[in-house]
């Protein structure tokens, strides 16, 4: 008898992920950080042309899910991608775009 058991918690968290990238602005941040490495919240907004605030949430809802990462260098927080799949999936969507 074949076993399909599956590890439910993992799904859950990686469906979650997969929720959160699921915006183009949230790509369009993670496709950022991967080509220019670590970026803070200016320099993004800067390049975006979004309301800092939209922005703030955004990065928010990625550290949430532990999809970026924010590193304090003195009163500047600097993203970038966390997780290794999110990032494989981001370069597979960017191949067909």
């Amino acid at each position: 008898m074949l076993d399909f058991t599956i590890n439910q918690p993992n799904l859950n968290i990686v469906a979650e992920q997969l929720k959160v990238i699921a915006h183009p602005v949230r790509l369009q941040i993670l496709q950022i950080l991967m080509e220019r490495g670590p970026q803070n919240v200016t320099s993004l907004y800067e390049g975006l042309g979004l309301p800092q605030s939209t922005l703030s949430q955004h990065l928010a809802k990625m550290k949430s899910a532990r999809i970026v990462l924010g590193n304090r260098k003195g009163l500047e927080i600097y993203y970038e991608v966390l997780d290794s799949r999110i990032k494989q999936i981001v370069s597979l969507i960017n191949e067909q775009v």
